[in-house]
């Protein structure tokens, strides 16, 4: 599909920006690929938008994460990073520092969080997924953001951190919390909600820290079926140490980081596939003769098309250097477009057409260099068991809205929809005399669902 693009430099974050970016980001990686703009926040920042830079950038030590970093006027205060962050001592996790510390804390997570651990997990994501689908299954329609792409990163997340069934709905209602009002990008929505959300988890978190720890059996090694938080435990106890505030924060972020990006990877990836419906043909054909290359190739072309996170976290210069050939002045902030960078003709053939089968896709949707993305095998375990799942199960599956009044969230990092309403041919019911199928997931009471939050 071919934009005419715009004689003018576009106007970015407005919310016929936010439902197709992609035409501005063509403009600018073409005309002006380092640019200086003013964030609706207020805060002044360079935006970088070609594959080679926006590499280049990720891996740069000079850019640092650390938002003490930033020259900030004062009305800029406090607008850069997660909303809430600095209030609930949170400030110490994986994107926000630099080496050596993220080094260290990096080491020690990635001793718990191993792709042993998420394959061992495969099992359960699934089972979550099938007890998602059911819930809606007979009904023949469902809004697949609120059904489906929401609760089953929270649930699946709650579970491998190890946080109890009966504790799991107040996460759900946290997070629902955190991404109602994370509208950093338009100023829009109530921080103060959002970090009261963020300081509860916090809270909760490093009490079940504490209870977890207590309860440790003495073995140097994990036992079977252990979750992530007595992990980081086990980590932070032989040899190096991890403070209960570093280890709170840690699961904090494995959960915030973990949470609305496979929520849009979800989301995105299946309008994706429902508007292109010869590329969702082709992979329902594949699933159906039991094959898996295209599912995984599939997977990482959505995300490379329209993925989850569109802009990378902060970053701020230490000192004077310069990107693509723009000079960049210490405590500027600098943000890596990846939805730009990751359309680039110059690295991709054909960068705005969707190809599931595509094989050279070096694509940054999980960032690159130090801190690439820790849970890209638990994200790609649910995108993968996710899609499948709908497609194999729900063979029929169709946008029930026109594409033109699906809004999209206003946030700055992160891109995904608001509402994803689909209909279906309604999966049979239950044949008589056979026994409902135990659902994997305790039931909501009415008055916790969380409608009203999304």
């Amino acid at each position: 599909m071919h934009h005419d693009e715009p004689r003018a430099a576009p106007e970015l974050f407005t919310w016929e920006f936010a439902t197709d970016p992609y035409p501005a980001y063509a403009w600018l990686r073409e005309h002006d690929p380092v640019h200086r703009t003013r964030l609706p926040s207020g805060v002044e920042a360079w935006l970088v938008t070609r594959h080679a830079d926006a590499k280049q950038a990720l891996a740069d030590p000079r850019l640092s994460k650390n938002p003490a970093h930033h020259d900030e006027p004062a009305h800029a205060k406090g607008k850069t990073g997660i909303p809430g962050e600095r209030k609930a001592e949170l400030m110490t996790h994986l994107l926000n520092i630099d080496p050596p510390d993220h080094t260290r804390l990096r080491r020690l997570v990635s001793k718990a969080f191993t792709p042993r651990r998420v394959a061992e997990f495969a099992p359960r994501v699934q089972e979550l997924t099938n007890d998602l689908i059911d819930r809606f299954a007979r009904t023949g329609s469902a809004d697949l953001i609120h059904d489906f792409a929401f609760p089953l990163p929270i649930y699946a997340i709650c579970d491998l951190l190890g946080v109890p069934r009966e504790d799991q709905d107040d996460f759900r209602d946290w997070a629902g919390m955190m991404l109602r009002h994370t509208k950093a990008g338009h100023g829009g929505g109530p921080r103060g909600g959002v970090a009261r959300s963020v300081k509860k988890m916090r809270d909760y978190l490093a009490d079940l820290i504490h209870r977890k720890r207590e309860a440790l059996p003495d073995s140097p090694e994990p036992l079977p079926g252990e979750d992530l938080i007595s992990g980081l435990i086990r980590a932070s106890d032989h040899g190096e140490h991890l403070t209960e505030n570093e280890a709170a924060a840690m699961a904090f972020i494995l959960l915030f980081a973990g949470f609305e990006t496979t929520v849009n990877l979800i989301g995105n990836g299946t309008y994706a596939l429902l508007t292109h419906p010869e590329q969702r043909a082709r992979l329902q054909k594949s699933l159906a003769a039991g094959e898996h290359g295209l599912l995984e190739t599939g997977v990482e072309e959505l995300l490379r098309y329209d993925g989850p996170v569109e802009l990378a976290t902060w970053r701020f210069a230490t000192r004077p250097l310069t990107l693509g050939g723009q000079d960049i002045a210490a405590g500027d902030p600098v943000l890596v477009v990846l939805a730009a960078a990751d359309r680039d003709p110059e690295r991709f053939a054909d960068p705005d057409v969707l190809d599931l089968g595509r094989r050279d896709n070096q694509h940054l949707g999980y960032g690159h260099g130090i801190h690439y993305c820790l849970g890209a095998p638990l994200a790609r375990l649910e995108g993968q068991t996710a899609l499948a799942t709908l497609l194999t199960r729900l063979p029929d599956l169709q946008l029930a809205a026109d594409p033109a009044d699906l809004r999209w969230r206003g946030g700055l990092i992160m891109r995904g929809l608001r509402t994803l309403p689909v209909e279906f041919t309604p999966e049979r019911a239950l044949r008589p005399g056979e026994p409902e199928p135990e659902p994997a997931i305790p039931p909501r009471k009415p008055e916790d669902d969380t409608s009203s939050t999304l």
